[in-house]
């Protein structure tokens, strides 16, 4: 079975692409070109069971956790609400909240069986869409400043505004912008140079100034104080300005090998090449985020993504959700690092950046090294199923 959904529906969905009540951090992988515009007609292809591959062996632990979470939310909010205004293909919550209440009845892999129609997604010239991954690192840092631990993670300053610009005109409704007021104006706020210049944002801890730039891509982490104390930085807030790689920029002046610019390569140049030229290269990036300090409540979560829910490593995945909306099951068959030909089942709940278009998807992997060796090297295509409950399955697809 299969619909089409057309390029001008889908144009519309991605206009509206920043409407969560905060900009979501942006797990932007140092070095990954952004993914070419998947172009032509979504197609959506209804699947037995039997037809998806990998579905006996595979683990579904991780993205029934993850689904729980996302179920529990979806439980708060009227029946009849829509998944999302921005990707109506998912249909009401209620659909949803039905197949939420089975949800501890049966064993997982009876439960999707049961409760949920795979259907295959692709476009009409594409079968496949790019998979990245990403992590929350985990920082060695102080609480005062010293030699090595010398460069600040701020919380948000005072000052840093966001302006809601459907507020002004509802053809701009779902746009928004950061900035300062300077006199009687609205300005740009300040750029990292100028942040730094001016001390903006008070500093919540201290540390090494090449891992607090790759905290600062990451979005969020976890600073390791010297008596062992840990803590997450959550992502507060950005400048507004716009985000550049460092490591494009190393390959653009010939310094790296575009397989050199890996976040170990770039790493080592930065330590080659001292702290002034460390300094240069960072202000090449304007974009700044400035974080918060939170409680590790449960240790075995990573940070909240953009559906406000804690991230479960190997269970959890940043789409654009103009194409998915949160809280939504899918299955990737993708080639991972360590997992040739890995397949498994995952839910949308975070976006970012660098996420945006149908079949294009960031793994969340957790935290650790093992974690950041797997997120610094995954670029691979993936072919996607998505999982609806059968009521909004058969508004979806035509009769067989």
């Amino acid at each position: 079975m299969f619909v089409r959904l057309s390029a001008i529906a889908l144009g519309l969905f991605l206009l509206s692409c920043e409407r969560a009540p905060e900009p979501a951090p942006e797990p932007e992988p140092e070095i990954t070109e952004p993914p070419a515009p998947v172009a032509g007609d979504l197609v959506f292809e209804g699947l037995d069971w039997s037809e998806v591959p990998g579905w006996p062996e595979m683990d579904t632990g991780p993205a029934m956790a993850a689904f729980g979470r996302s179920c529990a939310a979806m439980g708060q909010l009227p029946p009849g609400l829509p998944m999302s205004e921005r990707a109506p293909l998912a249909g009401p919550v209620g659909d949803w909240q039905a197949v939420c209440r089975d949800r501890d009845a049966t064993d997982p892999q009876a439960f999707f069986e049961t409760r949920f129609v795979p259907v295959r997604v692709r476009t009409e010239s594409a079968e496949t869409g790019l998979l990245t991954g990403y992590y929350e690192p985990m920082l060695e840092v102080r609480h005062e400043p010293d030699a090595e631990f010398s460069h600040p993670i701020r919380a948000r300053p005072d000052d840093l505004l966001m302006a809601d610009l459907g507020a002004f005109s509802e053809e701009l409704s779902g746009h928004r912008i950061m900035g300062m007021v300077d006199g009687n104006r609205f300005v740009p706020y300040r750029s990292r140079n100028q942040i730094e210049l001016a001390e903006s944002g008070e500093p919540l801890a201290w540390g090494r100034p090449i891992d607090v730039f790759f905290l600062q891509i990451q979005g969020s982490g976890r600073l390791v104080f010297e008596g062992g104390e840990t803590v997450r930085a959550a992502f507060a807030a950005h400048n507004g300005l716009p985000y550049a790689s460092i490591g494009r920029e190393l390959v653009a002046r010939g310094e790296l090998e575009l397989h050199q610019a890996s976040k170990a390569g770039i790493e080592a140049w930065l330590e080659a090449n001292g702290p002034a030229a460390t300094a240069e290269l960072f202000s090449i990036n304007r974009r700044y985020i400035f974080f918060g300090l939170e409680n590790l409540p449960d240790p075995d979560l990573g940070p909240r993504g953009g559906s406000g829910l804690p991230l479960t490593p190997m269970g959890s995945i940043a789409v654009d959700p103009s194409f998915l909306p949160y809280g939504v099951p899918v299955i990737l068959g993708a080639d991972l690092p360590d997992a040739p030909a890995w397949r498994g089942m995952l839910v949308t709940q975070d976006t970012g950046g660098a996420i945006t278009g149908p079949m294009r998807g960031d793994l969340f992997y957790g935290w650790g090294e093992t974690a950041e060796r797997r997120a610094g090297s995954t670029r691979s295509q993936a072919d996607w199923i998505i999982l609806l409950p059968h009521a909004v399955a058969e508004r979806l697809l035509p009769p067989a």
